[in-house]
This record gives C-alpha cells, structure tokens and sequence, in this order.
C-alpha cells in the first residue's frame, strides 16, 4: 500500500505549481521576502479591504511569474495572510526560483 501522507506540490497533468505564501498588505513597496524556514512572504502596498490585497497579490505573482493572471488562482485563505495560491503554467521549482530572485 502506499502512503499519501503529502500531496505533491506540482501537478504533473494540470502543470501547476502550489504555493503557501504570507502576505503583509499596506507594505511600503511590493516585493518577496524569504523567511527562514524558507517559506515566501509578499509585501504588498494594497490594503487588506475590498478585496484589493488579493487583487494586488494575483498581479504582483503575474507579472514576477510572466503569466496570465487567469493562471493564478487564490486557492484558500482570500480573508487571511496566509494563503495558498495555485499557478498554472508553472513547476514549483521554477515559481520560486523566479520569486527568490525577485526577493534579492
């Protein structure tokens, strides 16, 4: 029998990464920073209202992943910081690639 105790993070079929990101709405600036148990945190200038960080979170991964922002998806948390958001087009690997450089 095998175990399915993690889902796997890239779905080979759908070819889409999952990612856990926190986000800090009404930041200063947008930009990634790494945290150290190396999990992404976004800084976002919009504020938590109207559902404008969520808004600002799709386009800030859109543009930083150059991906449609139809390819992003809020997948759980639109009313917490903590949010797991699904793109499609992208592996993991390469989303956080791109998004750790973004953060440097």
């Amino acid at each position: 029998m095998i175990s399915r105790m993690s889902r796997p993070k890239h779905n080979e079929t759908t070819g889409a990464a999952v990612l856990s990101i926190r986000i800090q709405p009404r930041a200063s600036k947008n930009e990634v920073i790494r945290l150290e148990n190396g999990g992404l945190k976004i800084r976002l200038t919009a504020p938590p209202v109207d559902n404008a960080a969520n808004e600002a979170l799709v386009k800030f991964l859109s543009t930083a992943l150059s991906v449609a922002k139809s390819q992003v998806e809020i997948v759980s948390g639109h009313t917490s910081r903590e949010k797991i958001v699904r793109i499609h087009g992208v592996s993991e690997a390469d989303a956080k690639r791109m998004l750790n450089s973004e953060g440097e």
